[in-house]
């Protein structure tokens, strides 16, 4: 019998889905024509591969994102769906592999991701630069974000992002200071706003970051994590509804009404943010081709 992990309690209420929460099927001729390229050459993106609500819309747009370094994590984040545990070699063809799935698939603008390879002497920034590398070679017009990890807030990695200077470089907060501990395990808040506020010091045009609710968090706590975001130079923000993956992550307290959603975008856009993306179904690359503006 399977266990929850220690800092996930099994006591807790289940909150039954609202009506918003409800995933239109993708369709449209650019979709189709995607997803037929993806099964085909058997490409790997995470947004089929993490059932993304809004693949549909961003494919239809010319945008994916993809996600390297392997598919384990180093950390055991409550929230995250992605396999926790000792990772595989690196694969140091993946670059070029990325690069040619995104030529394959015509993208206009990718977003790359990664899990956290905390296990590595570099945290995995060497491999981070030269799929960007790769990817520019192959897809000369692509326009990048990059949703990193926060390599420990340890400078010399980051600087390898910075040289590389992708369109936008995302590095999400997840969630309000409060519940960093019980949500992200290893990351801690003061240290993602940190990486924040270096990368957009060192000369990146386009800082963004992301926080998911329904945790259990107050709304003066999500007003006080955009104000923070906003003090530290973050350019662009989106917010969404955290959904549990499986029984065994930390479950849905609450869900948030499209009209707070509503009340926090207002908020966000008064503090001066260049974009913002805030519903129900937004997730950190929703709408990622708008942001390069």
């Amino acid at each position: 019998m399977s266990t929850l992990p220690s800092h996930i309690s099994s006591n807790k209420k289940i909150v039954k889905k609202p009506k918003w929460i409800r995933v239109k099927l993708p369709s449209g001729k650019k979709y189709t024509e995607l997803r037929r390229l993806v099964d085909k050459y058997n490409l790997n993106t995470i947004c089929s591969s993490g059932s993304c609500p809004n693949m549909g819309e961003c494919w239809g747009e010319g945008t994916a994102t993809f996600m390297i370094l392997g598919n384990i994590c180093t950390r055991s984040c409550g929230f995250c769906g992605v396999k926790t545990g000792k990772p595989e070699n690196i694969d140091w063809a993946e670059p070029e592999k990325v690069a040619n799935s995104i030529k394959v698939m015509k993208i206009k603008h990718a977003v790359i991701t990664s899990v956290d390879r905390d296990d590595l002497k570099d945290m995995g920034s060497f491999i981070w630069t030269e799929t960007v590398k790769s990817i520019r070679r192959l897809n000369p017009k692509i326009t990048l974000e990059t949703l990193i990890p926060d390599f420990q807030g340890i400078e010399k990695h980051l600087n390898k992002i910075v040289e590389v200077n992708p369109e936008v470089v995302s590095h999400n907060m997840e969630t309000v200071r409060r519940l960093t501990r019980e949500v992200r395990i290893q990351a801690k808040y003061e240290r993602s706003l940190k990486v924040l506020k270096y990368l957009k010091r060192k000369g990146i045009k386009r800082t963004k970051s992301g926080v998911m609710l329904g945790l259990g968090e107050k709304e003066n706590e999500v007003f006080q994590t955009l104000i923070d975001l906003k003090e530290n130079n973050v350019d662009i923000v989106t917010l969404g509804q955290y959904l549990q993956p499986s029984k065994k992550h930390l479950p849905v307290k609450e869900f948030i009404k499209p009209t707070q959603f509503k009340v926090y975008e207002k908020f966000a856009k008064n503090l001066g943010f260049r974009h913002v993306e805030s519903g129900p179904l937004v997730r950190s690359s929703y709408k990622a081709q708008k942001h390069i503006s």
